[in-house]
């Protein structure tokens, strides 16, 4: 007996963190708006709709930004108040399904093959969770719906803001088909640009590509564009999630160029560290040095140890022996410090006491 045809939604909200401060705050209704920082140091966050209009986008300087739009208004990101409307939101989902796999604050993935409605229509579904979203909290969503997440997916950006897109089962590869390769989810900039050197433009142009082809251009992610480029995507929704990686990093007010003065910021963020790794009371193996260069370019440095660890001044060590690890290219505008091959992935080991001084040798191989 052949299992249903799955049903997915993929609920996305609409330029939540922007959309938050124009709900709470109608004065900023309808005009360009940028949650991060306007300084020389400052990153948009995220951007309203109006702003977006300007080509001001989110990981973009606020220097830019409000070169891009001389008009638009800054405010201070609110965690906590996004973290209580994303809880809101969390509700409404599970009235109809327990199959919710959070991706962010402002995004899940919802299976509702079987669902608490009864209803088999996972359009009509989509439709009513977004209708209560906006009456229960105030703000609009737009969500798509297919077979499995990845088409889901790429579907909830077609008809943004407030809007969906179906993708039915003898849709799906007449959708990718058509589809800009660089609207694949999960392929980035650099990949985007390959495969637009190795004259692959489409899901079309992809499908066309054998295994082999893909293996000899892509290697260990062959498989996967050879899957997605037909529609198949068989990754369940996780309703728990286990946690890959913790980080922490700062960005300074002034470019450093010297490792003495970047040992201070060093320990701040391995503190910070410590404190979202014992609160998830996990410990890690693997310490990565991210460093962030004045031309924006980005280096990393890793090391795996033998032993879990998550203290502030082992981190800390970890960190100043990468940094030492060979002269820095440029100045520096960005420190930061992220753990992962985490304890709650494998059977635990022994932690390090906090008491004992440990002596780390490195052999760096970027």
């Amino acid at each position: 007996m052949s299992l249903p045809q799955r049903k997915i939604i993929h609920v996305d909200m609409d330029a939540f963190y922007a959309s938050v401060e124009q709900m709470d705050f109608p004065e900023l209704k309808g005009k360009p708006l940028a949650v991060g920082g306007s300084n020389t140091r400052g990153v948009v966050s995220a951007a309203s709709y109006e702003a977006r209009k300007f080509g001001v986008r989110s990981a973009m300087s606020g220097i830019q930004a409000k070169k891009n739009c001389p008009e638009l208004i800054f405010v201070s990101p609110r965690f906590d108040r996004y973290k209580e409307i994303s809880k809101k939101i969390r509700r409404i989902f599970f009235d109809y399904t327990d199959l919710v796999e959070p991706l962010s604050l402002d995004e899940a993935y919802l299976d509702v093959t079987v669902n608490k409605k009864n209803n088999p229509s996972a359009s009509m579904l989509a439709q009513e969770i977004r209708q209560r979203i906006f009456d229960e909290v105030g703000l609009t969503a737009s969500a798509g719906i297919s077979i499995n997440k990845f088409v889901a997916k790429i579907a909830s950006d077609f008809n943004k803001p407030n809007g969906q897109k179906t993708v039915t089962p003898e849709e799906v590869e007449p959708f990718l088909d058509l589809l800009d390769i660089k609207k694949f989810y999960g392929i980035g900039k650099v990949t985007t640009k390959k495969f637009y050197q190795l004259g692959i433009f489409t899901g079309f142009d992809l499908k066309q590509k054998s295994l082999e082809y893909l293996e000899k251009h892509f290697k260990n992610s062959a498989q996967y564009y050879f899957n997605i480029s037909r529609g198949i995507h068989n990754s369940s929704v996780k309703t728990n999630k286990v946690v890959k990686s913790f980080g922490a990093e700062h960005t300074f007010n002034e470019n450093l160029s010297s490792e003495i003065y970047m040992e201070e910021r060093l320990l701040q963020i391995a503190i910070e560290l410590e404190k979202r790794m014992q609160k998830s009371k996990v410990s890690g193996k693997t310490i990565t040095l991210k460093i962030k260069y004045s031309d924006f370019s980005i280096q990393t440095r890793s090391k795996t140890l033998h032993y879990y660890i998550s203290d502030k001044h082992l981190l800390f060590d970890v960190a100043k022996e990468l940094l030492y690890q060979e002269r820095l290219k440029n100045s520096v505008r960005l420190l930061g410090i992220s753990v992962n091959n985490l304890n709650n992935e494998k059977p635990k080991t022994k932690e390090i006491p906090k008491s004992v001084s440990v002596q780390l040798q490195f052999n760096f191989k970027e």
